[in-house]
């Protein structure tokens, strides 16, 4: 099967000719141009023969001028993103699907300013707060079009403060869900959107229904939370399984027990992924064992 193939099987619950993976990290390109981050993606993907593109989205949200959340709607607020996009449709050539990583805009908030000042806006001007966060979510979901039309299969939006460590469930329901949807409604006919829930205490119980999201992704070992309980509450197709924390260490053996033990407990609709991303520092070799694991092949 093509990578292609063994995704769409995947995400129908049928039979596969094995386990469709994949894995990323960040290749700190940022400050290069959109032709450079489609090539470092495509190489990437061509070495380690993955079955799913997660592409990387580093490139900063443009500043205001004055204060940080005094923000107007951005019609293209990452157009190299969008070129980058562009060159990897083109490189695949349709034999594999690639989505674009977009970072919830309570992150993107945290970028422009701090972690703190986020907060602390919230505890001061909270409707300062509601009306920047609306802004960004407008200019993300502008780009989550703009990535679907650039010929991406959805978009991968990166959720990390739906977690007991930064906000409650309360203030994630009035200060991010609305704007986390805003952005996943604007992709909401594309086929593979996914959700991605980052943190150890994550209210994971929040995303088993009523998103346009058709896989759902956490780190199952950070969490402690099995695939299996996952599999009860979510209907869709799952991804993760290896612990993304020890991937660099992980013996091919250990690698073929959380493997074959995810599969399992998620049945069919399944995708083998770390996690959350694998460490940067991360070596050919290291990355090498999982393929050879889930391919059978000999290669390094």
């Amino acid at each position: 099967m093509t990578p292609r193939e063994r995704v769409d099987r995947a995400l129908a619950g049928r039979d596969v000719d094995r386990t469709p993976f994949t894995f990323w990290y960040h290749f700190g390109l940022e400050k290069e141009p959109g032709e450079r981050h489609a090539a470092a993606t495509l190489d990437f993907h061509r070495k380690f023969s993955t079955d799913l593109v997660k592409v990387m989205s580093d490139y900063p949200y443009p500043k205001p001028a004055g204060a940080w959340y005094e923000l107007a709607e951005e019609r293209n607020p990452f157009p190299e993103q969008i070129r980058a996009l562009e060159r990897i449709r083109d490189g695949l050539g349709g034999k594999a699907h690639f989505i674009e990583t977009i970072f919830n805009p309570w992150n993107v908030a945290e970028k422009l300013s701090s972690k703190e000042a986020v907060q602390q806006l919230k505890q001061e001007r909270p409707q300062a707060l509601l009306d920047a966060l609306e802004v960004i979510a407008r200019s993300e979901a502008n780009h989550a079009r703009r990535a679907l039309e650039a010929g991406a299969s959805g978009i991968f939006l990166a959720i990390a403060n739906a977690d007991a460590s930064v906000l409650s469930r309360e203030d994630y329901r009035k200060f991010s869900e609305p704007f986390d949807k805003m952005v996943l409604e604007a992709a909401r006919e594309a086929p593979l959107n996914t959700l991605h829930l980052h943190g150890t205490q994550v209210y994971l119980d929040m995303f088993y229904t009523g998103w346009p999201a058709a896989v759902f992704h956490y780190d199952a070992h950070g969490t402690g939370v099995p695939i299996g309980e996952v599999r009860k509450r979510f209907t869709g197709t799952i991804m993760g399984g290896l612990d993304h924390n020890r991937i660099r260490s992980l013996s091919e053996p250990e690698i073929r027990e959380q493997w074959q033990s995810a599969a399992a407990q998620a049945g069919r609709k399944f995708i083998l992924a770390p996690g959350c991303s694998a460490p940067n520092e991360s070596t050919d070799e290291e990355l090498m064992r999982v393929v050879r694991v889930v391919t059978g092949s000999n290669r390094s």
